[in-house]
C-alpha cells in the first residue's frame, strides 16, 4: 500500500458537478477518480498516493474491476481529496475529522442541497449565467425583473436565445402584479414610488413579450407579498430573499441542487409552482 502525501485539492466548482455528485450518491469511486483526473490533472499514481493505494488498486477502480466497500477505505478516499462537507455527507460519511470536535457550528453537510453561498447575486452572476445558458427549463421569481431577464444588460438576457428556432428553452417568469396593494407595501419598503415600481414591472413584461419568437415564454403577475427571489436553471436553483432592508440582488445568494431526497429545492420548485397556479398570465 503507498504512503499517503499531500492531499489533492480540487477547486469547489469539481465537486459541484452534476456527474460528481451522482457518483458520490452512488458510491461509484471509480466515477469519482475519474472526475478527479480530470479536474486536477492528477495521475492514477497520484491519486493512489493521496487516497494510500497502490496505482494498481486505483487502475482497477476507475476501470471497473474492483468496487469500494469499506467505511474505512471510503474515509481514507475523503480525506485524501479533501472532500468537502457536503461531499463526504453524499457519500455516507460524517462531516471531515476537524470539525467533529467542534461544538454548535453551522454544518453545511446536514444540508448537502446547498453547495455554496454568495454575499450578493453580483457575485453569483458569472455562475447563473454560465447555467442559465445550457438550461432546457428557466424559473424566474421576481418583483420587477428588469434587472434579471427584463433589459438587454440584464443578468439572464443575454443567456436566452435571440433568434426563431434557438434552443428549445423553457422561460416562466412571476412579477408583482402592478395594481396590487403588496407592490404598493415593497414600493415603501425600498423608498420607491408605486408609480416607478409598477412602471418597471410593466416595462418588463413589455421587453419579456418581445421573447415570444425564440423561446417558449410565459409572464405572470402575482398579489402576494415578495419573500423569495427565486432563479431555477434546471436542477439547480439560485435563491435569494425581499426584505425591508434591502432588495433582493442585495440578498446572500444560495446555490441549491436538486438531490434525490431533499426538502430545499422541492420545496422551492413547489413554492413557484404555486405562485404561477395563483397568479394572471399576462404573456
Amino acid at each position: 500500500m503507498g504512503t499517503a502525501l499531500e492531499p489533492i485539492e480540487l477547486h469547489d466548482s469539481a465537486w459541484e458537478r452534476a456527474e460528481m455528485r451522482q457518483a458520490l450518491r452512488a458510491r461509484d469511486i471509480g466515477a469519482v477518480f475519474r472526475q478527479v483526473q480530470q479536474f486536477a490533472g492528477a495521475s492514477q499514481a497520484r491519486i493512489a498516493t493521496a487516497a494510500g493505494m497502490t496505482q494498481a488498486r486505483v487502475n482497477e477502480i476507475i476501470n471497473g474491476r474492483r468496487e469500494v466497500s469499506r467505511l474505512d477505505v471510503y474515509e481514507r478516499i475523503a480525506d485524501g481529496l479533501r472532500m468537502p462537507d457536503d461531499a463526504r455527507h453524499l457519500l455516507g460519511l460524517a462531516a471531515s475529522r476537524e470539525k467533529r470536535s467542534g461544538g454548535a457550528a453551522f454544518d453545511l453537510a446536514a444540508f448537502p442541497e446547498v453547495v455554496r453561498v454568495y454575499a450578493a447575486q453580483n457575485s453569483a452572476s458569472a455562475e447563473i449565467q454560465q447555467q442559465a445558458r445550457e438550461a432546457q427549463e428557466l424559473d424566474v421569481l421576481a418583483v420587477r425583473g428588469l434587472g434579471l431577464i427584463g433589459l438587454n444588460d440584464s443578468l439572464l438576457r443575454a443567456c436566452l436565445p435571440r433568434d426563431e428556432g434557438g434552443r428549445g428553452l423553457r422561460v416562466r417568469v412571476a412579477l408583482l402584479d402592478p395594481d396590487s396593494s403588496a407592490l404598493a407595501r415593497r414600493a415603501a419598503e425600498i423608498g420607491e414610488s408605486s408609480e416607478s415600481l409598477a412602471s418597471g414591472v410593466r416595462l418588463a413584461e413589455a421587453r419579456l413579450r418581445e421573447l415570444a419568437g425564440t423561446c417558449d415564454i410565459g409572464v405572470w403577475r402575482y398579489r402576494m407579498l415578495p419573500t423569495w427571489r427565486v432563479i431555477r436553471t434546471d436542477a439547480t436553483m439560485f435563491v435569494g430573499a425581499f426584505d425591508a432592508g434591502w432588495e433582493g440582488h442585495e440578498s446572500a445568494t444560495y446555490k441549491v441542487m436538486e438531490t434525490p431526497h431533499g426538502p430545499l429545492f422541492r420545496g422551492f420548485r413547489r413554492m413557484f409552482d404555486a405562485v404561477i397556479d395563483g397568479a394572471e398570465r399576462t404573456v
